[in-house]
């Protein structure tokens, strides 16, 4: 193809990222597995490596065990999931080791030899060297801008191999004519916060626009079973930052329609502004996380506090009524002691009666509140 010089008046760098390589002596020459190659397998690997324990080291191992292979995960830090909440993470990591998944913590793979029986992987653990030999071998610690080739110098763009293109809160580069939207840009490589920069993109480009990345509130989901949804801030980033938080919880043991499910190994946990009932952020574990997040999502976004939501009927029995629930427990707080006994009584008495007809169709047993009459 000739050279071709192209004018513009704005332009936009959207070439997006890819799987990181790491430095593992023998690796390429070996071979390995990333997020977009690994649906190029055309059989089961019997026994299969991962490389990281983050979102993408958790979702695909959980897979290729129930398919029937035998599933390592080797991971630095002492757990999965390592950014994310505490409690979310410890959750899946046990619905992993319950699955004969097995978690390889505390690790660095240092070298991977070809065999006749696999791919030999050494790794170092506690200071020592271990081995263990695998069919197959999957990349699952994150992505990396694709930068290279672009010539960015040329057009005064200033990047780093590691975050990539610099852009500010308008999604500018140090080239104001030129935008830079997705994953070259961003710290979280997700799809969806991809769409949205790129309409910042093109409100400020095209349209005069002031959009700023900073007001964007982007939810995320590892899908995973159960799966772990997020929006806004953690706990841990309120501490580093001096934000003074309540923090409420709902285990799904304590929501009716998750009992149903047979799906009670989780929470909905929310957030708010010390002393009131703005919500900061949020982090489900549940089947359907990923589904339910949103409403809180939103009402970050609309600006809509814990109050507003204990307002909206949720149809019952569904797990999304742990959100309300959640806003009813900030509720109570502000309950004097004698309406506090009163709500206690009345969710009481709600359960017994939803357990009382699962009693007459043969799937449980009741046992009558406390004080209630027949």
């Amino acid at each position: 193809m000739r050279d071709t010089a192209l004018h513009f008046t704005k332009a936009a760098i959207a070439t997006g990222a890819r799987a990181v390589e790491l430095p593992i002596e023998g690796l390429r020459e070996a071979g390995y597995l990333t997020n977009e190659t690994v649906f190029s397998l055309t059989e089961r690997p019997g026994r299969i490596a991962v490389i990281g324990g983050g979102p993408l080291g958790s979702e695909l191992p959980q897979a290729f065990q129930r398919l029937g292979s035998q599933v390592f995960i080797f991971q630095g830090p002492d757990h999965l999931l390592d950014r994310e909440d505490e409690d979310a993470a410890a959750i899946l990591q046990r619905a992993f080791l319950r699955e004969g998944i097995e978690l390889i913590f505390n690790t660095r793979p240092t070298k991977v030899t070809p065999t006749q029986q696999g791919k030999l992987i050494t790794y170092e653990r506690d200071g020592q060297l271990e081995s263990l030999i695998v069919d197959e071998i999957l990349l699952g610690v994150g992505r990396a801008p694709n930068v290279e080739g672009l010539n960015l110098e040329a057009a005064g763009v200033e990047y780093d191999r590691k975050d990539g293109v610099k852009v500010n809160d308008y999604l500018q580069t140090t080239n104001p004519r030129i935008y830079a939207a997705g994953d070259i840009c961003l710290k979280y490589k997700f799809t969806h916060m991809a769409d949205a920069t790129a309409r910042i993109v093109i409100q400020n480009a095209l349209f005069m626009g002031r959009k700023k990345l900073s007001t964007l509130h982007i939810p995320w989901c590892t899908y995973t079973d159960p799966e772990i949804a997020h929006v806004g801030i953690y706990e841990s980033d309120a501490e580093e930052k001096g934000v003074a938080l309540d923090t409420l919880i709902r285990p799904l043991n304590q929501v009716d329609r998750a009992i149903i499910d047979g799906e009670e190994e989780g929470f909905v946990k929310g957030h708010v502004k010390r002393g009131t009932d703005k919500i900061l952020g949020a982090t489900i574990v549940a089947r359907h996380a990923g589904d339910m997040i949103s409403e809180i999502s939103l009402a970050i976004v609309g600006g809509l506090g814990l109050k507003t939501i204990a307002n909206v009927p949720h149809p019952y029995p569904t797990q999304a009524e742990a959100i309300r629930q959640v806003a009813d427990e900030y509720n109570s707080t502000r309950l004097t002691p004698f309406a506090k006994s009163v709500l206690r009584w009345w969710l009481a008495a709600r359960r017994w009666n939803f357990m009382e007809q699962l009693k007459n169709i043969g799937h449980g047993s009741a046992k009558r509140p406390q004080g209630l009459k027949a």
